[in-house]
């Protein structure tokens, strides 16, 4: 098992099925990141790595909080709407730092994401934070669709998952979609709302239970109970 060979190959080979589906190989290779930055799931960087010979190359960061949070069409957005950054960066004019401005949407929408500022349609197509939703019937969601059948996976995400992503859905009523997310990575939310690995679970209340008269009480599972009535252990479960 090589995590960080199987992480990169599979982002990689994401951008070059998208590369070719969505933006007619024209994009040069980047250095494609992993990073953490709070509600943020994913950034371009201009011109960010330089080799020792002295050459420049592009970043794409996705933030792997997001990965156990979010359906892989989902992650699959994230980087293509930084592709669509890489693309104005060498081929139009991007808008002042940050600022995503009408060509970027116009070619966002061209590959089958509409850009807005909620992620919904109604929100406003420029501005410094945007997000996008797939545009039904797309581009993006048939070249999506094809990855996703060729046995694509993301194999390893951040095991604490981003808190904001599970409150969004409470609030929302998403929250059944995003277990499900999460129950598929080994996930669950534990009493006090912390999000907890399966093999980080400790079991620590059991029911005891009387075998002959049937009374129960609760108590930690190192306990050893008698029924006052019965004389006889309780047994735990």
């Amino acid at each position: 098992m090589k995590p960080t060979e199987t992480t990169y190959e599979e982002l990689q080979s994401a951008f070059e099925h998208f590369n070719n589906a969505l933006f007619d190989v024209e994009l040069p290779f980047c250095l494609i990141t992993l990073q953490r930055e709070k509600q943020t799931y994913g950034y371009f960087s201009a011109e960010r790595f330089v080799s020792r010979d002295g050459a420049t190359t592009d970043e794409i960061a996705m933030n792997p909080a997001y990965f156990a949070v979010c359906p892989p069409e989902e992650i699959m957005q994230t980087l293509v709407h930084e592709m669509a950054h890489l693309w104005q960066h060498h081929f139009g004019k991007p808008g002042r730092r940050g600022y995503h401005n009408r060509q970027w949407a116009g070619k966002m929408e061209g590959i089958g994401l509409m850009p807005s500022s909620t992620g919904k349609p109604g929100g406003a197509r420029t501005g410094d934070k945007m997000a996008d939703y797939i545009i039904e019937g797309g581009p993006f969601e048939s070249a999506c669709a094809d990855l996703l059948t060729r046995n694509f996976r993301i194999s390893w995400a951040d095991r604490f998952p981003a808190r904001e992503r599970i409150q969004m859905a409470m609030a929302e009523g998403t929250m059944v979609e995003v277990s499900e997310e999460l129950a598929a990575w080994g996930v669950q939310i534990g009493e006090g709302g912390e999000l907890l690995l399966e093999q980080d679970k400790k079991q620590t209340r059991a029911k005891f239970t009387c075998p002959d008269c049937g009374a129960s009480a609760w108590g930690k599972p190192s306990l050893n109970l008698i029924c006052g009535d019965c004389d006889v252990a309780l047994e735990a479960y």
